[in-house]
């Protein structure tokens, strides 16, 4: 059997920035990882340039059964550390739309950079290592593949379900339940919602996509929707998909800049005009066709009621979809549930009835928005962990 300080169960983004927190105050750090390289999900993200943070990261962008969870961890580690830490290594990075950061280069470098890291703090990753068994006695003893393992500290940085293809599965949520700790029912997020019954007609515009509102719940994100061959996609959708629930609707403002009547304007402008030809102006053809064809209004606009004008118009801001569903786990990009955060210390993310254990990451039941959020709640939870490990909380 062999000793460490803390044994990580991951080796994503959340256990990688843990190990190297750690390691480097002087704790003996074993990563365990069951995928034959660290850092898949990092390598994928962003396009392969992962889009490492989010400059306007704070605890509003987050989904979470306890809303003021996130504050301590992200507080004490903001975007602008990790953005520090990239530019030490001399990572070329661009900002995108919406404050998203992303690599000139490579999600690699990123990879590159916590494994040195880790190294720096001569932390111990093992990568091919499916554990088999984890138990607690005078400590924790994990079994894994190579060999039986124990540390006084263990560490849950496993994800959630969210793109199997990846490896990913429920493991924390058992291992968590094992030990008595209460697990949020986890569903997908960041997810395309399917369409079905008369919403199937949009289904013929699939590839198009436009400058919308999407909302459900209480939340609207103003970005760009696309129309797929099973039903809505793109980043407004996405986002949306987070909040949405089944049998709940899916609301989208077509229109984000027309406010007022400006319908009945139009009609006095160019009564000649059409529905259809107007939407054009603001729309992609085909989709601005569907929508007046929808509408059931293709005579001129001179020869329309102000009431069916209005109606349109109200349509448009406001155009309700009821999806059937979501295309699940395979395409969610993250899972919003997991280890409940009432479980949890905010400052450590130690677990409150099992001393030495720790959930961090995409594990815990704190979900971040679509554009770099849940990689800084990895980075943020991380260290909260580590330099508890470390004793430097």
């Amino acid at each position: 059997m062999s000793n460490f300080d803390a044994i990580i169960l991951g080796a994503g983004a959340a256990g990688l920035m843990c190990a190297a927190r750690a390691g480097q105050q002087g704790r003996r750090v074993l990563v365990l990882e069951k995928s034959e390289k660290p850092g898949k999900k990092i390598l994928i993200s962003g396009g392969g340039r992962c889009n490492f943070t989010n400059i306007g990261a704070g605890p509003a962008n987050y989904l979470s059964s306890n809303p003021h969870f996130a504050k301590s961890a992200l507080a004490r580690y903001m975007p602008r550390d990790f953005l520090a830490l990239v530019e030490g290594y001399g990572i070329a990075w661009h900002e995108k739309t919406l404050g998203q950061l992303f690599c000139d280069g490579s999600s690699k470098q990123i990879v590159e950079m916590l494994l040195e890291e880790c190294a720096r703090g001569a932390v111990d990753i093992r990568c091919n290592e499916e554990v088999s068994e984890v138990t607690q006695g005078d400590g924790f003893t994990v079994v894994a593949q190579s060999g039986t393992y124990s540390a006084p500290n263990l560490v849950i940085a496993t994800g959630g379900p969210s793109i199997p293809k990846m490896g990913a599965t429920g493991f924390a949520y058992d291992l968590a339940r094992q030990f008595g700790i209460k697990v949020v029912e986890p569903r997908p997020a960041l997810v395309p919602l399917t369409l079905g019954g008369e919403e199937v007609l949009f289904r013929e515009i699939s590839g198009v996509s436009a400058p919308v509102i999407a909302s459900a719940g209480k939340a609207s994100f103003p970005e760009a929707a696309l129309f797929t061959h099973r039903g809505l996609s793109g980043p407004s959708i996405l986002q949306a998909s987070s909040y949405w629930k089944p049998g709940e609707e899916v609301a989208i403002d077509f229109l984000p800049d027309r406010t007022g009547s400006w319908l009945l304007d139009r009609k006095r402008e160019t009564p000649r005009a059409t529905l259809r030809s107007i939407l054009r102006e603001a729309l992609p053809d085909r989709l601005a066709d569907i929508l007046a064809h929808k509408l059931g209004l293709e005579k001129e606009l001179g020869n329309a009621s102000d009431k069916e004008l209005r109606t349109a118009e109200g349509r448009l801001k406001h155009w309700s979809f009821r999806p059937t569903g979501s295309e699940g786990f395979a395409k969610a990009e993250v899972t919003v549930g997991g280890i409940s955060t009432a479980e949890l210390s905010s400052k450590t993310m130690e677990a409150r009835k099992v001393p030495g254990l720790y959930a961090i990451g995409e594990a815990v039941d704190v979900t971040g928005w679509l554009g770099g959020y849940n990689f800084q709640w990895a980075w943020a939870s991380g260290v909260a962990a580590g330099d508890a490990i470390a004793g430097s909380v």
